[in-house]
């Protein structure tokens, strides 16, 4: 497979499965069983074909790896260009992973339009790995934009009561940024004559300029992280979507922010980043702070999980902008860990949510006596939510305060608040829904997991546990990487302040 274009059949494999999809006809049930079926295939082949990524990787090497390029616009520097590092190698990982699981845990929930639905989830996933393997402005700009619209269709066609509501907020917030960050992109284009990401890594920007494109990228990138204030589409996108667009919006989505932040804002513009660090510090400390008092009093499962999801990415933001090499691993170990944990967690209220068609709360009390299995299943993504040694939360977690307490021992100090307020209203969670009497005479008769969805945990648990256990299984890869990056970002930053002095 040394010849082979690993990262365009990683994209485009799921497109070819939507296609087929498609093609389909017959009877409702039995299109519908088919194009599960097909659905789950495309998506396992998939996630085989990108683990030969993550194989044939040389980790000893900083540099973009299995690169493809073809040009695209005669006359211009706009090309199909494709590659990994490190850093987005883990992240085109963790899309292939998450979507046959999220395929597999719709078998059950979704049976109105199957099959739009499994090509709707086939058509995101093509985008979401091709948004992290483009190498061009360009096509990175089509792929970060194209996840909104099967998104929007997801949300929208198969959510809860208000879901035309929740996919509408969704698409003008994440649109309105993205604008900006189009036309930073064309400034981008003239100053620097390329659309070549590795290129403009290297090119200098005036410090003027900087600051305005900085902004102009933090518009786009703050709502997809989300960061406090631009959060307030998440909660009701979460609570409106379907179970597994729930953990794809969490799970994948919103590392698609932090991602811009690593990939653009930091190496492109580091005279801006230190400039704007101080405001990045700031929304990051107030998300992990109030996002996570809100999430105390919430009655939704879903809703909670969604406002735990802001303040665990304020850890990340934090990470990213200490400019450390452990704030940013552990940074980029928190987004791994966090779309898994996040989207067990999710998975663990759909189990419920399919019996009982409710989230709230109140509803459920003493499931352990009825649910076994899936009190043990959940306490464990709840512990790993926590941050409990021993899985993958407390890693990324424990990174970014480290990272942190370099830079500033005040930012470390607020940031590990959140890890107080975490255990309380996870641990407050867990309680209410699991612990306690069994006092309702419908939960009386709710039935325990089944195979499919025993079938769905067993990797998230795995994976999981390893995390937390062999950490250097995801940190060794990345970490020239992200030397690089910061090597990078201290020569450009002593560059600049040479040429202040100069100036002076």
């Amino acid at each position: 497979m040394n010849d082979w274009p690993l990262l365009s059949l990683t994209t485009f494999l799921p497109l070819l499965g939507a296609l087929f999809i498609l093609t389909i006809r017959g009877e409702t049930e039995v299109v519908a069983r088919n194009a599960r079926a097909v659905a789950l295939l495309t998506s396992i082949a998939t996630f085989i074909i990108s683990l030969f990524i993550a194989v044939k990787f040389n980790g000893a090497s900083p540099d973009f790896q299995f690169k493809e390029t073809a040009l695209w616009f005669p006359g211009t520097t706009i090309a199909y260009s494709m590659g990994v590092d490190g850093i987005s190698m883990w992240f085109v990982i963790l899309s292939t992973f998450l979507t046959p699981l999220c395929i597999l845990s719709s078998f059950g929930g979704v049976t109105v339009r199957v099959k739009e639905y499994m090509v709707a989830f086939l058509i995101l996933e093509t985008m979401m790995v091709g948004m992290f393997c483009a190498l061009d402005l360009v096509l990175f700009y089509i792929f970060f934009e194209a996840v909104l619209i099967p998104m929007f269709i997801i949300i929208g066609v198969w959510g809860g009561a208000r879901r035309v509501y929740a996919a509408f907020k969704f698409f003008l917030y994440t649109l309105a940024g993205s604008v900006l960050m189009l036309l930073a992109m064309l400034v981008m284009y003239f100053e620097a004559h390329t659309t070549d990401i590795p290129s403009l890594m290297a090119h200098s920007f005036p410090f003027a300029m900087q600051q305005w494109l900085w902004l102009a990228f933090f518009a786009s990138f703050a709502v997809k992280v989300p960061m406090w204030p631009v959060h307030t589409w998440l909660p009701d996108a979460h609570v409106e979507a379907p179970t597994a667009g729930s953990v794809i919006l969490a799970g994948v989505l919103l590392k698609m922010g932090a991602y811009g932040f690593i990939r653009f804002s930091v190496p492109m513009l580091p005279d801006a980043s230190v400039y704007f660090t101080p405001l990045i510090y700031t929304l990051s400390i107030v998300a992990v702070i109030y996002t996570s008092l809100v999430a105390l009093v919430q009655e939704d499962m879903k809703k909670l999980i969604a406002y735990s999801s802001v303040a665990h990415m304020g850890y990340v933001t934090i990470g990213i902008f200490s400019m450390t090499v452990q704030g940013v691993e552990g940074a980029i170990y928190q987004m791994l860990s966090h779309g898994v944990v996040s989207g067990a967690l999710f998975l663990c209220v759909g189990v419920v949510y399919d019996r009982m068609h409710t989230r709230e709360i109140n509803r459920y009390g003493g499931l352990a006596t009825r649910m076994p299995k899936y009190a043990a299943v959940f306490m464990l993504f709840t512990m790993a939510s926590v941050g409990l040694p021993g899985t993958s939360g407390f890693v990324g977690e424990f990174l970014v305060l480290l990272g942190a307490f370099q830079v500033s021992s005040w930012v470390a100090f607020f940031a590990a608040t959140g890890l107080v307020l975490g255990a309380a209203y996870m641990l407050v969670l867990y309680r209410r829904v699991v612990f306690g009497r069994l006092t309702r005479d419908d939960l009386k008769t709710i039935l325990d997991l089944d195979m499919r969805e025993i079938a769905v945990f067993v990797p998230l648990i795995l994976v999981v546990i390893w995390m937390g256990v062999q950490p250097n299984t995801f940190i060794d890869p990345m970490h020239a990487s992200v030397a690089k990056l910061i090597d990078n970002y201290e020569l450009a930053r002593a560059a600049h302040e040479g040429l202040s002095v100069a100036a002076r």
